[in-house]
């Protein structure tokens, strides 16, 4: 039986012992759109964005996005409720543009209040409209500036520019290039995020330098206490070095960026090998999400056609989700892959979440001091 993200949130989060410090800088585009208080955004990472990193993020001035792809509808409710029994915070789901029952999932958020929706993959016009008509706020992840410009064109809210450096499925552009890029693109009518080595309090402000409205971070929100990846896997992450992850297109077609290991020099060698378990794991991944096969298959052609997959490039990404639950939830590094941004390469410690978001405050705020000469 699988494991949901909803079942694995219980717990209480470490909150901030004291209120944090402020500067007018911080304040953003960001925090007025979704009603934070910081421009950090904790990403909806699959099997990793539970309700407790969720509402620990919240409540800790930023804005949380609970992973739901990978949720059953019955699941996402209780996840949802979780959260909200947790904080009155802003919080937002993650789902994919292309969900057969993406319009029931849009509904359950509304009906809990939740504000922001942002999109796991590339958003469509339609479910931007969506988002729009349960009245909540759409956040789109793009990777080179004519991206961002459709999306603005689209109507969409805000962007996360996201770099070569970030982990799971990105882009090929540095996020240095990208974020200034997009900014002179559209940061004249949304907030754009920035991502893809984001990490600490430096790291903000060099965001906000590049016209950025915000930072968004997945890999270093993974490796907190609150996170629920298995603890040696955590510690796998911390051994990793920056030139320890590699960017591949053998686990599904599209580019990834994951923790090298022997599985994904296996995938890359030879992924046909890899067919026979992957079409196994796609019909287990579709019986324990409730997705109907007749409802895979359709989502899958859709896919195909929209992204010039291969059938066997299909096949693997519907396994993909499965692969990332192996090391993410099972603990099986043998079986699993491991996405991760570079920045794994300089985290070294597995704080709170409560932790992060007051070292990246400070921090942010004694550079900003130094830069403006004062003390």
């Amino acid at each position: 039986m699988m494991t949901s993200l909803a079942d694995m949130s219980d717990g209480s989060s470490e909150l901030p012992a004291s209120p944090l410090p402020t500067h007018a800088t911080l304040a953003t585009r960001l925090c007025a759109l979704v009603g934070v208080d910081l421009p950090i955004v904790q990403t909806g990472m699959g099997w990793v964005s539970g309700a407790r990193l969720t509402s620990a993020t919240a409540e800790s001035g930023g804005l949380g996005f609970l992973a739901t792809v990978t949720m059953t509808l019955d699941e996402l409710r209780t996840a949802i409720g979780k959260v909200r029994d947790r904080t009155d915070r802003p919080f937002g789901i993650n789902v994919r543009a292309d969900q057969a029952d993406l319009a029931q999932r849009l509904a359950v958020g509304a009906e809990a209040d939740v504000i922001v929706v942002s999109f796991a993959g590339a958003a469509t016009r339609d479910a931007i409209s969506a988002v729009h008509d349960v009245g909540a706020v759409a956040i789109a992840t793009v990777g080179r500036r004519r991206h961002a410009e459709k999306m603005a064109e689209w109507g969409i809210d805000a962007v996360i520019a996201q770099g070569g450096e970030g982990g799971g499925h990105t882009g090929d552009v540095p996020t240095s290039l990208l974020v200034p890029d997009v900014v002179d693109a559209i940061g004249g009518q949304i907030p754009v995020i920035a991502a893809g080595g984001m990490f600490d309090g430096r790291s903000l402000i060099a965001a906000l330098a590049w016209g950025a409205d915000g930072i968004a971070m997945g890999t270093r929100f993974l490796l907190t206490r609150e996170s629920h990846v298995p603890d040696e896997v955590k510690q796998h992450y911390l051994a990793a070095a920056v030139t320890d992850t590699v960017r591949t297109t053998g686990i599904d077609g599209s580019p990834q960026r994951v923790i090298a290991t022997d599985v994904i020099a296996g995938l890359e060698r030879a992924p046909i090998r890899a067919l026979p378990a992957a079409v196994a794991n796609a019909v287990r991944f579709a019986r324990d999400t409730g997705t109907p096969i007749r409802t895979l298959l359709r989502e899958g052609r859709a896919m195909r056609h929209s992204q010039e997959l291969t059938w066997t490039q299909l096949v693997m990404a519907a396994n993909a989700p499965m692969m990332t639950k192996a090391a993410m939830v099972d603990g099986r590094l043998d079986a699993g892959i491991l996405p991760s941004g570079q920045v794994c390469g300089v985290i070294d410690a597995i704080p709170s979440v409560a932790e992060v978001m007051r070292n990246v405050v400070t921090e942010a705020i004694t550079t900003l001091h130094r830069l403006e000469g004062s003390s």
